[in-house]
């Protein structure tokens, strides 16, 4: 056999293998997405899922729109929660807000410090990992730090996820477009 025969087999037999490595990944729910495929498409426009192309057009000249940790339900209202403590960290990426301690006027030797971790975008009561230390000082320099589980943070997390939800309805309805069948054709 010649050369080319080879290098035939050898890629027919490569393409094979490596369509063959393309398994199914999971199914989708009937229910949830039409079998119409322009239904589809007018369910994500309305939904902001998609993009129309004539908007982008229109906004290409120094109109910039960047969505930053703003467009997070939950990290915009845990800020909003705790907005009465100074913020030592705050790292969207890393999904983890440490505030510094606070302390009221009332006793100066009790502070308090609240972590907060994201462990999902999701609005949902294991979305939040979030502590809270308390820091007794007996003098300056004698001070017993213990993390506490009490009815504080769950106050908070439900008031955080409470403010999400409302957040998350607001930006729904914001994103909010009718669809109009024809707007790909040109004009």
């Amino acid at each position: 056999m010649s050369l080319n025969i080879y290098k035939s087999i050898i890629f027919f037999i490569l393409v094979f293998f490596t369509l063959n490595s393309c398994g199914k990944i999971g199914g989708v729910d009937a229910k949830k997405f039409p079998a119409d495929p322009k239904q589809r498409v007018k369910n994500n426009l309305e939904q902001g899922k998609g993009f129309r192309l004539s908007d982008k057009l229109k906004g290409s000249k120094g109109n910039t729109n960047f969505e930053f940790a703003s467009s997070n339900e939950l990290w915009r209202a845990s800020l909003d929660i705790i907005d009465f403590m100074p913020i030592s960290t705050a790292n969207y990426s890393g999904g983890i807000i440490v505030t510094d301690w606070y302390s009221d006027n009332q006793n100066s030797n009790e502070s308090i410090k609240i972590t907060i971790r994201f462990l999902t975008n999701e609005i949902r009561s294991d979305a939040l990992d979030l502590k809270i230390f308390y820091k007794i000082c007996k003098t300056q320099n004698n001070c017993n730090v213990n993390e506490k589980t009490n009815d504080l943070a769950k106050e908070l997390k439900k008031e955080i996820l409470k403010k999400a939800a409302i957040y998350k309805e607001k930006n729904k309805d914001k994103n909010f477009k009718p669809y109009k069948g024809n707007q790909l054709k040109s004009k």
